[in-house]
Order: structure tokens, then C-alpha cells, then sequence
């Protein structure tokens, strides 16, 4: 896991990573080449990242546009992560790919495996949410702070709890 060094691109660029002056408390921008927009895949990327942001490789993490990521944010990116437009992953949400075999055995032989997360457009993932490896989180669905998502959640739906459960539709 890398830890993002000082990002913030400028304004103009498509990708705006962002973190606070303790002088003003207040956003800081400036222009370091890019290298936020290069970090992930994107066809059209227009996104914001709070500082502090992890991630194992980056490049495995495909975003819609207009994603937000809050302070935080731990992506364990083995496979693939998707994020669909306008989603908002409050501060310190944790997504993960990365799985480790059940028998010990094969665990200590150093085995690891990943499975894609996918998550749709329009989602809201509250503050400390950890979404395990496989799921798939569907359109316009609001997962509640501090979920633990082990299970696939549909679209239009309040999910909350540890495991996530389908608490309410959205008509």
C-alpha cells in the first residue's frame, strides 16, 4: 500500500486532488504535472481526493466522473475497482480486492488472490464503510457509516450494518 505524496493538480486539470492548509483550513490547489489524473483509469476523469489517500497500484481503479473521495480512503486495488459518476466515498471508507486462501497451509505459502468491486453511479458509501472483495454495489444506493458490505447490494436501496443489509427501497 502507497500513501499519495502531495498531490494537487491544478484546477484546469481533470483529476483535483486536495488537502488542507493548517495555515487557512482551507482547500490548497496547486500544480504537480498530473500525477493524480495519471494515477487512475478513466476515459473522462473529473474526480476529487482528500488527502490522505492509499492504494496498492492505482491503475486498477476505473472511475466515472465527478467521483468524491473523502479523507482517508484505503483501496486495495489487486483487481479491479470500478466506481461509477457522481459517487461520493466518505472519509476513511475502506475498499478491498485483495482475499487470502482459507486454508492455512496455502496462507502461509504467501497465496493471494483479488476480486473485482464494482460500484455503480449515483452511490453514496458513508464514512467507514469496508467493502469486501467480489461485491457489487448497485445504482443510487446509499451504504450506511461504518458498513461491513460482504455480500452484492442491489440498485435504489438504504444498506446498513455489519454484515450490510438491505434496510429500505428508494421508490
Amino acid at each position: 500500500m502507497h500513501p499519495i505524496p502531495s498531490l494537487s493538480p491544478n484546477a484546469n486539470m481533470p483529476g483535483r486532488c486536495v488537502r488542507s492548509s493548517p495555515r487557512f483550513r482551507q482547500p490548497h490547489q496547486g500544480n504537480n504535472g498530473g500525477r493524480c489524473f495519471r494515477l487512475f483509469s478513466a476515459s473522462k476523469p473529473t474526480f476529487t481526493l482528500r488527502r490522505p489517500f492509499f492504494c496498492d497500484y492505482g491503475y486498477n481503479v476505473k472511475l466515472g466522473t465527478n467521483v468524491y473521495f473523502n479523507f482517508n480512503c484505503v483501496v486495495l486495488d489487486v483487481a479491479t475497482v470500478s466506481i461509477g459518476s457522481n459517487t461520493i466515498v466518505g472519509p476513511a471508507v475502506q475498499i478491498y480486492t485483495a482475499t487470502h486462501p482459507m486454508n492455512a497451509a496455502e496462507r502461509r505459502r504467501g497465496l493471494e488472490s483479488g476480486k473485482a468491486v464494482s460500484i455503480g453511479e449515483d452511490v453514496w458509501i458513508g464514512g467507514g464503510a469496508i467493502i469486501c472483495p467480489g461485491v457489487t454495489i448497485g445504482a443510487g444506493t446509499i451504504i450506511g457509516a461504518g458498513s461491513v458490505v460482504i455480500r452484492n447490494i442491489p440498485a435504489n436501496v438504504f444498506a446498513a450494518g455489519n454484515p450490510c443489509r438491505v434496510i429500505r427501497a428508494f421508490p
